[in-house]
């Protein structure tokens, strides 16, 4: 089951700029923009970079490293929407911003160890 976790105080990212953040063993990428925050998976998947340090314009964050463009919305890649990262629900409750990460499902034990 996932519930929400907070991770920040509204006014802790200025608007237009995201923050990075340790969730359930993930790293996840909060977004301001025009006094809404949106949550998608921090790493870029070309080679790792961290999307909360890109550039955030119109809805778009931009990977630091290779220009791949992310929407902040849900995640796609806006040269191949086929693709995507995962993206992550937020609300605002109080002054606490907050993000819905699944938990880490237990991996299966290996074969023959033991």
């Amino acid at each position: 089951m996932s519930d929400f976790t907070t991770v920040a105080k509204v006014g802790d990212i200025p608007d237009g700029e995201g923050h990075a953040y340790a969730v359930n063993g993930r790293m996840v990428a909060v977004f301001h923009e025009n006094g809404t925050y949106q949550a998608i998976d921090d790493f870029c998947p070309h080679m790792g970079a961290s999307l909360a340090g890109g550039y955030l314009q119109d809805g778009v964050v931009i990977c630091p490293w290779h220009a791949w463009r992310f929407k902040t919305c849900d995640g796609t890649w806006c040269d191949n929407p086929k693709i995507s990262i995962d993206s992550f629900a937020v609300r605002v409750e109080g002054d606490e911003i907050q993000v819905c990460v699944p938990t880490k499902e237990t991996e299966a034990p290996i074969e023959g160890a033991g």
